[in-house]
């Protein structure tokens, strides 16, 4: 969180810190899941009433566009479901440290999306961190094979 130009809240970085370990639990139970498809369809249909909830509370502040709705759509159902069934297909394989470490490496595949679709600067900040971090996980994942 530091350090960058601002610091986020502290809310928001205790927000952040309790998903993080709901992925971290929301992965490992995963490990065992025989069909990644039907269980992360599962998933989505049951998170999907709270979802409803949350929006409608939150309705004032709406602003829907038909282009912003196909837009959520396809980054929520389509990119992110599609990410989760990956994801769950390859924990089969990998043990819960290895996989806790390569998880490491989103932040960099994020950027590295944000550079080829949304046209974001690649900055020397940007540069080194990657290279910090894949180098990390290069190191984590070869000294385990070890």
């Amino acid at each position: 969180m530091l350090p960058g130009l601002s610091a986020p809240s502290p809310l928001g970085s205790v927000l952040m810190t309790i998903a993080g370990i709901a992925w971290g639990i929301y992965s490992l139970r995963g490990r065992g899941i025989d069909d990644p498809i039907t269980n992360t369809t599962g998933n989505f249909v049951r998170a999907a009433p709270l979802a409803i909830i949350v929006s409608l509370i939150a309705l004032s502040n709406f602003s829907l566009s038909p282009k912003g709705v196909l837009l959520a759509v396809l980054s929520g159902a389509l990119a992110s479901g599609l990410g989760y069934v990956i994801w769950y297909a390859a924990l089969r394989d990998l043990t819960a440290t290895r996989a806790a470490t390569v998880q490491l490496a989103v932040p960099v595949i994020a950027a590295i999306g944000g550079i080829f679709f949304l046209a974001e600067a690649v900055t020397l900040r940007l540069t080194f961190a990657s290279i910090a971090i894949l180098g990390g996980v290069g190191l984590a994942i070869s000294s385990r094979t070890k």
